[in-house]
């Protein structure tokens, strides 16, 4: 299977220049790997010596990059190279017919009080109980549950072994014994959410857990019981969010960073790799806690000096007092 240059800016736009629109594109591949059949792109300038070396067959670039591109052969020019790529990646997918087809896989269990879309696509062994929604062109892949009275609006893509509408971890103290507390609750997606593979989301206590529209989560993701997502953001891999957060629209996490409970994040709040994130975040801005990685031994005398720097702050404040006082008497 393959897509003509004409097919491709047909479809999405841009500026073919250097090539016949009847090239043909056996494949999408890295630019310093491609072939003459094959269709790359350049995104960030630092990898311009690749273009000049590069063999393939056409190259996506921005406009500031179009003469460079000339002159190593075909090229189409997109104000957004990357985005161009990815919306690239889907038609190839859609010519190839690569998609999930809608329906309910025969191994697939879905409760006969659930509602399925008939565009849907439940795949193999998922489960989705009783009372839960999934909307139009979702895809559930292999093994996702779908807990009782969960929502998954349009367009959703859950990959295997998501879990939706897990109970939240609730339990009431009493004499050194764990009472639980039944969640009540559910989840509500919206549309256009992709969550990655054995990603947990889990149901409410009282009130549902939100995530909205346009949210990404990777893989292997724990989001707590009530934790309100907000649209387009975008989580990496082993992050956690604590019970009864709330996350604001556009915001970043990088991935193993770790966010408590009960905070507020703005809008557009980026979080770094491995942070964790101990009070609520009123201003939009990237945030970083990370000690910084260091040869051990070295690691290990900063690391004893930071446990230090209380005391060294109270002798300061005592010392600053002290002269003070010393000033004081002096005048007098």
């Amino acid at each position: 299977m393959s897509l003509r240059l004409g097919q491709i800016v047909d479809a999405l736009g841009g500026r073919l220049e250097g090539a016949d629109r009847d090239t043909e594109i056996q494949r999408i591949a890295p630019l310093e790997s491609a072939g003459p059949g094959d269709l790359a792109f350049l995104s960030n300038p630092r990898y311009r010596s690749q273009l000049a070396a590069s063999r393939a067959a056409c190259v996506i670039v921005a406009p500031g990059m179009r003469e460079a591109a000339l002159e190593r052969g075909a090229c189409i020019v997109a104000d957004q190279p990357y985005v161009y790529f990815a919306r690239v990646t889907q038609l190839w997918v859609r010519a190839q017919g690569l998609g999930a087809r809608a329906g309910i896989h025969p191994s697939a269990v879905v409760d006969a009080q659930a509602q399925v879309h008939p565009t849907a696509a439940i795949g193999p062994l998922c489960v989705v109980e009783r009372g839960a929604v999934i909307g139009a062109h979702t895809v559930l892949k292999s093994r996702v549950t779908v807990g009782e009275r969960c929502t998954v609006g349009a367009r959703c893509i859950l990959h295997p072994g998501v879990v939706i509408g897990a109970d939240g971890f609730g339990f009431a103290h009493e004499r050194g014994e764990w009472v639980k507390i039944e969640q009540l609750g559910a989840v509500r997606i919206g549309d256009d959410v992709e969550i990655g593979a054995n990603t947990c989301i889990d149901r409410g206590a009282l009130d549902d857990t939100v995530i909205e529209d346009g949210v990404k989560l990777d893989n292997l993701i724990q989001i707590a019981h009530n934790v309100h997502i907000g649209r387009h953001t975008a989580m990496a891999g082993c992050s956690a969010v604590a019970g009864s957060t709330r996350i604001g629209a556009h915001c970043t996490i990088a991935g193993a960073a770790s966010i408590v409970g009960h905070l507020e994040l703005a809008d557009n709040v980026h979080i770094s790799t491995n942070t964790v994130v101990t009070h609520s975040i009123a201003q939009p801005g990237q945030y970083t806690g990370v000690f910084p990685m260091d040869d051990n031994a070295k690691w290990e005398k900063n690391a004893a000096t930071l446990r230090q720097l209380y005391r060294l702050r109270e002798r300061i404040k005592a010392l600053e007092q002290a002269r003070k006082d010393d000033q004081s008497a002096t005048q007098q």
